[in-house]
């Protein structure tokens, strides 16, 4: 049993011995082709860079183990990839080459002290045989050695990590949610004998250690204190950070599992509050609590050893679909009015609120980022706000739309304690330290933040909250933390009137209690508004009442299917051609004088407006699958902002004027009537008018109604294929 220890193996165990003299080949030995088709020596050659002062980290690869050694040498270094971390380190000591450069340029104290060291230890022979004398490897050491997971190896959910994981190599996903400082981290503690003169080593296996105080040198028969030599010491840099499981990975009632992540070296300031990770480490219990947090086989105080970080910058288009999910994509996409399908697929059982359903997935979909030359950024994201009286279902249709985006998460503006919405620094409980905190809409990042109860958030958050919605960043400055968190999500928002129900006697600043810069950033402001109609009611509660709810002209889509169909979507970046460009000033121009005549103060027309409008093409586009945007994008983007304006403006009278203009046939009227006083000609195009009406809110079939209405009246006549009106003079009749 004894020379079983020595060799560092036990009965029934793997010889480690052994073992190092198998991975001494492996680095020598292993070939593979490089990018000429060449056969090259992988270790050696990524040895030489960290000879020459080139590289710090040497990458291991467990596929490269694998071809190299087998299946049951590879699975031995997962299942026990500390110890086999440290043989790694031990067999590059073996075959590290001499640098092929000069490196003196690159030395630091570390190097000089290094050097002396090992010239005394060279002279004297009691030192060279006492083992706390001798220089330790780890502090001749200028690289880092990194485990890499094979690429089958799938992420385990943080739900499912168990005690049996423990020393092994772990791949997880999640959410980072805080971020402590970088610190130095001790590796190995370098004494000086305050008596005797002797330098005396002690290695650090973890982030605690009990300091030495007397010297055990063999040859100090003084035991002279010990004093820490903080130049002499190796230090490295660490920083721990939280991740949290994904909102999508949740249990209904259950609260998020979290995992603590240990970053050494190189792997530090790799991640930052908000981003999506997959992190592969060696899986370990805390040092100072060892297992007493095992718990029906699951270790609480536990951590993650990192050892490769991988950011997912795309994490909105993560979602891989299946192939057979991938062809009925491409056969949706073929089919027709696929944008009317898939807004109705939106809460289906939620009855009405067909163009609020359209504006939402335009919100799901997105338009595109632009950046221009100077770095400056205009987001693509699409910001919408659900105002109304209770029991319109705004809450629902939020609940929906969490749930079939590929990301997004849920909060209410008064239920998010803590650090709020945004992002806070904070006091560790535990340790003390300061640490960088990221909110909902942090969290969200890439996604969709939804907030309900949107008037009730903190006065903190209000302030933040518009950066966050146009600059799509969470600055931070406090307790000596000055920096930015990405915030790049799309906000959908539910809030109430400041009555409880919309009084249509009072304006819309009185009854939404939000500012007006807040409201501003919004792309569309919806009001929902529960108004007694007869007939409306009747197929409301019909809806309701009955158990089977007469079915839709056709099968909506499922959740699996939206999300599908959305990342597809998003793949596209439509261009604005020059000829849609020229409409889309000419449309804004319009509206800027519409704006004039009327003096409207809520909802002002302004660029805001217009980049709106360039979004909401965007995204029309991107549901066709297309690299332009066309002119029917930008007529139906008119529309739905028309209609969302509406939806608030025309709530402040109730008079005779407003229901005619209520009236679809009147307000057709009106549209023709307007454009043929502009153009001074008594015949009117039916081409010309068809986008004025559909920007107005209006539909073709209002059109058609109107010129045959005002037809029978003998108001104008219609030419045989429909195409022209000529209004008839009074000297005519």
């Amino acid at each position: 049993m004894a020379d079983a220890a020595a060799s560092g193996s036990y009965s029934g165990g793997p010889n480690y011995a052994e073992q190092t003299d198998k991975l001494v080949n492996f680095l020598q030995d292993y070939e593979e082709d490089d990018s000429d088709g060449e056969r090259v020596h992988k270790y050696r050659k990524m040895l030489q860079q960290v000879a020459n002062r080139r590289s710090r980290v040497v990458y291991v690869d467990l596929d490269d183990v694998h071809a190299a050694l087998g299946d049951e040498f590879c699975e031995q270094m997962k299942s026990n990839a500390k110890r086999y971390q440290r043989l790694l380190a031990d067999a590059i000591d073996r075959v590290m080459p001499e640098p092929t450069v000069d490196t003196h340029a690159d030395e630091d104290v570390a190097d000089i002290l290094l050097r002396s060291r090992l010239q005394r230890a060279s002279t004297g022979d009691a030192e060279a045989n006492d083992p706390l004398q001798q220089v330790p490897s780890a502090l001749k050491r200028r690289y880092e050695v990194m485990l890499i997971p094979r690429v089958k190896e799938n992420s385990v959910p943080l739900r499912k990590v168990r005690a049996n994981a423990i020393g092994n190599l772990l791949t997880v996903k999640g959410i980072v949610t805080r971020v402590a400082e970088v610190k130095p981290s001790i590796a190995v503690a370098t004494y000086t004998c305050a008596k005797g003169g002797f330098e005396v080593y002690q290695e650090v296996q973890g982030r605690s250690f009990m300091p030495l105080f007397t010297c055990p040198a063999q040859n100090c028969c003084q035991n002279g204190r010990l004093q820490l030599q903080t130049r002499g010491c190796k230090f490295v840099r660490f920083q721990e950070v939280k991740i949290q499981e994904e909102a999508d990975e949740v249990p209904v009632g259950h609260v998020p599992r979290q995992l603590t992540i240990h970053l050494y070296g190189e792997l530090t300031r790799s991640c930052s509050a908000g981003d999506v990770v997959t992190v592969s480490g060696i899986f370990l219990p805390m040092p100072y609590t060892g297992f007493r947090g095992m718990k029906a086989g699951l270790i609480t105080d536990t951590y993650l050893e990192a050892q490769h970080v991988e950011k997912h910058k795309k994490s909105y288009t993560d979602h891989t679909p299946s192939e057979e999910m991938r062809q009925k994509v491409l056969e949706a996409t073929r089919g027709e009015d696929l944008y009317h399908k898939m807004a109705q697929s939106i809460a289906p059982e939620i009855f009405g609120h067909e163009d609020v359903k359209k504006a939402l997935l335009l919100l799901l979909v997105g338009g595109g980022l632009r950046e221009m030359e100077d770095g400056m950024k205009i987001r693509g994201d699409i910001n919408v706000c659900l105002m109304g009286d209770p029991g319109v279902a705004k809450s629902q249709l939020l609940k929906h739309i969490a749930t079939i985006a590929p990301r997004a998460v849920y909060t209410t503006g008064k239920g998010s304690s803590g650090v709020g919405l945004t992002a806070a620094v904070t006091r560790d409980t535990a340790t003390g330290e300061l640490v960088l905190e990221g909110g909902a809409l942090v969290l969200a990042d890439m996604g969709i933040c939804c907030i309900d109860e949107f008037d009730k958030m903190e006065e903190s958050d209000r302030t933040a909250i518009h950066e966050v919605m146009e600059q799509q960043t969470v600055s931070i400055a406090k307790a000596g933390i000055t920096t930015t968190l990405n915030a790049r999500t799309s906000v959908l928002a539910a809030a109430n009137p400041v009555f409880s129900k919309y009084n249509p006697h009072r304006t819309p600043e009185e009854n939404i209690n939000l500012p007006a810069a807040l409201l501003s950033r919004f792309d569309l402001l919806w009001l929902l508004l529960d108004k007694p109609d007869r007939e409306h009611d009747q197929r409301l509660a019909e809806h309701v009442a009955y158990e089977e709810h007469p079915p839709l002209e056709f099968e909506t889509f499922d959740a699996p299917f939206m999300r599908a169909m959305i990342s597809h979507a998003r793949q596209f970046e439509p261009r604005v051609p020059k000829e849609v460009s020229a409409y889309i000033v000419d449309e804004y121009i319009r509206m800027r004088q519409e704006s004039l005549i009327h003096g409207a103060t809520f909802g002002f027309t302004s660029a805001r407006t217009l980049l709106a409008i360039l979004r909401l093409s965007q995204a029309l586009a991107r549901l066709r699958c297309a690299h332009e945007v066309s002119r029917e994008d930008i007529v139906e983007a008119r529309r739905l902002m028309s209609l969302s304006k509406a939806s608030v403006l025309d709530t402040k009278n109730e008079d005779d004027e407003l229901r005619k203009r209520d009236d679809p046939i009147s307000t057709v009227y009106h549209i023709i009537r307007e454009h043929s006083q502009k153009t001074g000609l008594p015949a009117v195009h039916v081409a010309d008018i068809l986008p004025k009406v559909l920007s107005r809110g209006r539909t073709r079939e209002d059109l058609d109604h109107c010129i045959d209405e005002y037809e029978k009246l003998d108001v104008w006549f219609v030419d045989s294929a429909r195409t022209i009106i000529r209004f008839i003079a009074a000297d005519d009749e």
